[in-house]
C-alpha cells in the first residue's frame, strides 16, 4: 500500500507540528524550507531547500506529492494558480488563500457575504487617514499594511495625521480600521474537508502581550453559549464562502456592547489552537493533514474542562533544558512543546499546555513553566 506524500511549503514550527501529527498515519512529508535549519527541516525526513517565490522551485518540489499545504501564506497566488493548472492538489487553494494574504480582498469579501468586521477602508495617504477618522469617533485608528504584516508587524495604532506616514514607506495599500473597544480576544478554529465535511472546536480566549499571542484559554472563560454558537457558525460560513480546505482560524474582538467581531483570518494550523494538541481528542495538526487529504475529520472536542496555553518565549537564559528538571518535578502533567529554535529575546521558541477542572490552577502551571523556561522566574 502507498500512503500519500503531503507537500508542506515553510519549514517553521507549525510544519514541524504537522509532520508529527502524520506520523501515526504514515504519511509521507516533504518539506520545502528557506534553510536546512528550520524548526521543521530538524526533523523532517525529506527536505528541500528553497526559495518558496520562485516558480521553478515550487513546481519542481510539487512533483511527487500528492497535494501541497502550507506553514504560511506568503507563496505568490499567481504561482500556486500554475500548480493546480499542472495538476497538483493545492490546499487551501489561491482562491481562499488570497483572503489571508491581503487584508483588502479580505474585508471586501467579508463585507460581501455580510460577516460583522470593524470599521475600514483603503486609505491613500496621511491627509485621507485624517478623513477616515473624521467619518467615524475621531483618532485613534488602526492601520495596516494590506500584505506580509504578522504578530503585530504591519499594525499601527495612530493617534493623529503626524503619526499616519511610517505604514506607507513599505510602498503597498495601507488599510485603515477603527480602534475597537473590546473586552478581549477570541478565537475560532474550524476545520473544512473537500467534500464539505467540517468541525468546530470550541472558541478560546486569547491573551496577546505586544501584539503577540501569550496565553490561548480553552474554552474562553465566561462566554455565553449564544455568542459561542455565534463565533463557530460564523467561522464555519466563513470558510464554506471562502472554500477552505484545511484548518482556519478566524480571530475576533469580543465588543463591549457584545458584538463579535472579524479581526483577522489565517488558513493553516494557529497559535490560538496549539492547546488542540494535548487538550482535544484530535489536534488542529491531525485535522489539517485529513483535511486537506480529504480524510474523514476527528473529533474536535476537549478532552479536560480547561486546557491553557501559554507561549514560550526567548529571553536571556538560552539553557531552556536545564529549566525541564524543575518544570518537569513541579508538574508531571505538564506537556512540552519546543519548536528546535536558537534561543533569541522575544522569539517564539515553544508553548507548554497544561489541563485540568480549576481554571486558576492550571492557568497558573502554564504561566509559571512558560517564565521559568524563559528565565522570567528563578523558582
Amino acid at each position: 500500500m502507498t500512503f500519500p506524500v503531503v507537500g508542506m511549503i515553510g519549514g517553521g514550527q507549525l510544519a514541524r507540528m504537522t509532520h508529527e501529527a502524520g506520523i501515526p498515519l504514515g504519511i509521507r512529508f516533504k518539506l520545502l524550507s528557506d534553510t536546512p535549519i528550520d524548526s521543521a527541516a530538524l526533523v523532517a525526513g525529506e527536505v528541500v531547500v528553497g526559495d518558496y517565490r520562485d516558480l521553478e522551485t515550487l513546481r519542481a518540489f510539487a512533483a511527487g506529492c500528492d497535494v501541497i499545504t502550507f506553514d504560511h501564506e506568503h507563496v505568490p497566488t499567481e504561482h500556486l494558480r500554475v500548480l493546480e493548472a499542472d495538476g497538483i492538489a493545492v490546499r487551501p487553494g489561491p482562491d481562499a488563500l488570497v483572503h489571508a494574504q491581503d487584508k483588502g480582498v479580505m474585508r471586501a469579501r467579508l463585507d460581501a457575504i455580510g460577516v460583522p468586521c470593524p470599521r475600514h477602508r483603503l486609505v491613500a495617504d496621511p491627509a485621507d487617514v485624517t478623513r477616515f477618522a473624521q467619518e467615524g469617533d475621531g483618532f485613534p485608528v488602526i492601520l495596516k499594511t494590506v500584505r506580509g504584516g504578522y504578530d503585530g508587524k504591519g499594525v499601527w495604532v495612530v493617534r493623529g495625521e503626524a503619526d499616519a506616514a511610517e505604514p506607507f514607506r513599505a510602498g503597498v495599500p495601507v488599510l485603515a480600521e477603527e480602534k475597537v473597544d473590546f473586552v478581549r480576544e477570541l478565537a475560532a478554529n474550524v476545520v473544512r474537508s473537500p467534500h464539505g465535511q467540517a468541525v468546530a472546536y470550541p472558541v478560546v480566549e486569547s491573551v496577546q502581550v505586544n501584539g503577540v499571542c501569550d496565553t490561548v484559554i480553552a474554552p474562553a472563560p465566561d462566554l455565553a453559549e449564544d455568542v459561542s454558537m455565534k463565533a463557530q457558525q460564523l467561522a464555519l460560513t466563513i470558510a464554506k464562502e471562502l472554500g477552505v480546505v484545511g484548518h482556519l482560524a478566524v480571530e475576533l474582538f469580543e465588543t463591549r456592547d457584545g458584538r463579535i467581531l472579524v479581526n483577522e483570518l489565517a488558513m493553516r494550523p494557529h497559535n490560538s489552537g496549539h492547546w488542540t494538541q494535548d487538550g482535544a481528542v484530535t489536534s488542529q495538526f491531525a485535522n489539517h493533514l485529513r483535511a486537506v487529504l480529504d480524510l474523514p475529520l476527528g473529533d474536535p472536542r476537549p478532552r479536560a474542562k480547561w486546557t491553557v496555553m501559554a507561549n514560550v518565549l526567548g529571553g536571556d537564559f538560552p539553557d531552556m533544558y536545564h529549566a525541564f528538571l524543575h518544570c518537569m518535578a513541579r508538574d508531571p502533567q505538564l506537556k512540552i512543546h519546543m519548536y528546535g529554535k536558537d534561543v533569541k529575546p522575544g522569539r517564539k521558541v515553544g508553548h507548554v499546555n497544561t489541563y485540568g477542572d480549576d481554571l486558576g490552577e492550571v492557568r497558573e502551571r502554564a504561566r509559571h513553566a512558560a517564565d521559568y523556561l524563559r528565565g522570567t522566574i528563578t523558582e
